[in-house]
């Protein structure tokens, strides 16, 4: 007689069958939403109603490359609780007292405000130390080397972030003029936080990271070039 027994087979979890195509899919709806927001900013007529969109998109992009993330350990999370404290205190600080960057104002694109500085802000230092210290990692340097070369990349988004910033209702600089002292300001603050990113006990194989700093790079880039 012919065995009629059928070897039982759990089915697959959707998530493990898409863990394969995890990686792509992030790239794709990284790519996605920026070319989106790039269109909305420039060419859709109402670039108001894609500002307001700017908060979902800072937090679409932190949870896609946080959940890349390994070892979500003590250490892991005492670094970004400090470094997004630290920036957020460093922008009230600012803010109040025109000390570290200049005089400037944030608008109201970025979100909900405590102490006149968006929540998000904390978010956004973490997200750049992040990315950009995962992006230096990749060279085989020294690490003080690369904690001053990933400060130097964060200045380098920063030069052409500003005028878009200023553009869309970020923040405002007094007197409608860019000092010199945000540059500097964030050279030093950037170099103190990619100094404790280099020597933390993190894991810092994140493979999206590089990707998140570059797809910022082109979306502040491309939008500076046509303001």
């Amino acid at each position: 007689m012919p065995d009629t027994t059928q070897t039982y087979q759990p089915a697959i979890p959707l998530q493990e069958r898409l863990k394969p195509y995890a990686f792509g899919i992030a790239l794709g709806v990284l790519a996605i939403f920026h070319a989106v927001g790039f269109w909305g900013l420039m060419f859709s007529g109402e670039p108001e109603k894609f500002q307001r969109l700017t908060p979902m998109n800072l937090l679409l992009t932190n949870f896609l490359l946080f959940s890349f993330h390994r070892r979500w350990n003590v250490a892991f999370i005492l670094f970004a609780v400090t470094i997004m404290a630290a920036g957020f205190f460093a922008e009230v600080l600012g803010i109040h007292t025109g000390l570290l960057f200049g005089d400037y104002a944030y608008g109201e694109s970025l979100g909900i405000k405590v102490l006149d500085v968006p929540l998000l802000i904390g978010l956004n230092w973490l997200m750049l130390v992040y990315t950009s210290g995962h992006l230096v990692n990749t060279v085989q340097l020294h690490w003080l080397a690369r904690a001053a070369l990933a400060a130097l990349l964060m200045v380098g988004l920063d030069f052409f972030l500003e005028p878009v910033a200023v553009a869309f209702d970020f923040w405002d600089w007094h007197g409608g003029h860019i000092p010199w002292s945000n540059y500097t300001g964030w050279l030093g603050l950037s170099f103190l936080f990619q100094v404790y990113f280099q020597k933390a006990p993190i894991y810092k194989h994140n493979r999206l990271a590089p990707y998140v700093y570059l797809v910022q790079a082109v979306f502040f880039i491309s939008i500076w070039t046509l303001l």
